[in-house]
């Protein structure tokens, strides 16, 4: 186990240190650039697309609204990396972790459009809803399909194993400081309540949970919020603090300038996601009359879980002070600061409501996996092993230490994203021109309706012929 901890250790270092950090802002501004800084200026497009009507396909039936799909994966997003991931930051990196967290959610929303509007360009008809994502625009976009078989291998290992475990850890510790519940018993049950799903088709389990799990999220937004409506007057020297240590000096001669960018990045990229070719694959879901609506749904839902979110929630640990040198981990610590701002009541609500979360999360991520594996073969028996395993890694999560669980994630995520970034990078130029098309049925007054006939290769698109979606009557 040292071995293994020691490896996962360094190859974070080399991949965090050296590679990642260059490449995710590097790739972000290469984006914000190319697309013309898409998502400062077409920031009010983004509003107008979440209230714009659906698409409605050729044979007349119509999808989930935009506002709907937005609130939706609003709902979802809030969770692990909302409420632990940045308390670890701001444990580590300081709260200079949060100003970087900024960063990375500015410069990644436009790789976040890119990777969404790709997913919509190469989704593929199935039944009556759509499949898609990085392996699917590898394989038809890059004609590499053996790349998007090593993304399926990779987001399937990453989100149905390594993620899983990270959810089930961050339950064990939320429900260890607040009840004293043991982790075994928090692995046997969560054991049983997956299970329940994946292997005896309990959805009830699942439908409850998606019910709640919005309602729990917006009860979270608004504790937050008057949290910070009644700390109102510490905000200035919060900020002020918060970027002292981004750039301070000093925290550069000790080394916590270094820490603060690392840990913003990571937590920052582990909670919206953005270009990390996991929500890709619910954008190719959408059924919307042009990819580039889908795209800058995702750009915004990047700019609503970190400047909002995520914010939120550092600040809350920022203002109730004490998370430098604490021994509490993660989760432990947001419980710790809403406590001391609003009683003891608060903390059994983030128990309850991080089990919520996270329950969903590794049902959702469990998915992820199920649709990757059918992607690479349609084969029972892999589809069982895979199932052992989320359960094993669920109980390994519940069991395991703070630190490890998330360097583990950290080395998976990583990985993951060089991926998807190259593939995206690779297939700029598709994403330009399907913007530029966009960009000109507005200029004069159209709801835009994409044809893949205007690509130079349209081979690879299954979907967008013409006649096949039409805009607003």
């Amino acid at each position: 186990m040292d071995f293994i901890e020691g490896f996962v250790g360094t190859a974070n270092d080399i991949l965090w240190s050296y590679v990642l950090i260059i490449v995710l802002i590097g790739l972000g501004l290469y984006f914000t650039i190319r697309t013309g800084f898409i998502q400062f200026v077409n920031l009010p497009e983004m509003l107008r697309v979440i209230f714009d009507r659906r698409a409605i396909n050729a044979s007349g039936k119509k999808g989930t609204s935009s506002f709907q799909a937005f609130a939706i994966s609003a709902a979802s997003r809030v969770g692990t990396g909302n409420l632990a991931g940045v308390a670890s930051a701001v444990a580590v990196g300081g709260p200079g972790a949060i100003f970087w967290m900024w960063v990375i959610a500015l410069l990644g929303a436009a790789s976040g459009f890119v990777e969404s509007t790709l997913a919509q360009v190469y989704k593929v008809p199935d039944k009556n809803q759509y499949r898609g994502g990085p392996a699917y625009y590898m394989e038809k976009g890059l004609k590499k399909r053996w790349l998007g078989v090593v993304f399926a291998v990779t987001i399937t290992f990453t989100y149905g194993l390594v993620f899983n475990s990270v959810q089930s850890n961050t339950i064990s510790l939320a429900f260890e400081g607040e009840f004293a519940v043991s982790g075994t018993t928090v692995a046997i049950v969560l054991i049983v309540l997956t299970a329940a799903v994946i292997f005896g088709g309990l959805k009830s389990i699942a439908n409850v949970s998606q019910v709640i799990v919005p309602v729990m999220a917006i009860i979270y937004l608004l504790i937050a919020f008057y949290v910070l409506i009644i700390n109102i007057s510490a905000m200035p020297e919060m900020f002020s603090l918060i970027f002292a240590n981004a750039f301070g000096l000093k925290e550069i001669a000790g080394g916590g300038f270094g820490a603060a960018i690392l840990m913003g990045i990571k937590r920052g990229l582990f909670s919206n996601e953005a270009g990390m070719g996991s929500a890709p694959n619910a954008a190719a879901t959408a059924e919307v009359t042009h990819p580039v609506k889908q795209g800058l749904i995702q750009a915004l839902g990047v700019f609503f879980d970190t400047l909002l979110i995520c914010s939120a929630t550092g600040f809350i640990i920022i203002t109730a002070g004490g998370y430098a040198g604490s021994e509490l981990d993660g989760i432990q610590l947001t419980q710790n600061a809403f406590t001391q701002h609003v009683g003891e009541w608060s903390g059994i609500f983030i128990a309850i409501a991080i089990f919520l979360f996270a329950y969903s999360s590794i049902l959702g991520n469990y998915y992820y996996g199920e649709s990757n594996i059918g992607y690479i073969k349609n084969s029972p028996a892999w589809l069982f092993v895979y199932r052992l395993a989320v359960l094993a890694m669920v109980a390994f999560g519940a069991l395991a230490s703070f630190d490890f669980v998330w360097a583990l994630a950290d080395l998976t995520m990583a990985i993951m994203a060089l991926i998807n970034l190259y593939a995206i990078v690779m297939l700029y130029k598709i994403v330009h021109r399907v913007l530029l098309d966009y960009r000109e049925q507005r200029k004069v007054g159209k709801d835009p309706v994409f044809n893949r006939e205007i690509l130079d290769d349209p081979s690879g698109v299954e979907f967008w012929q013409s006649g096949q979606v039409k805009g607003k009557d």
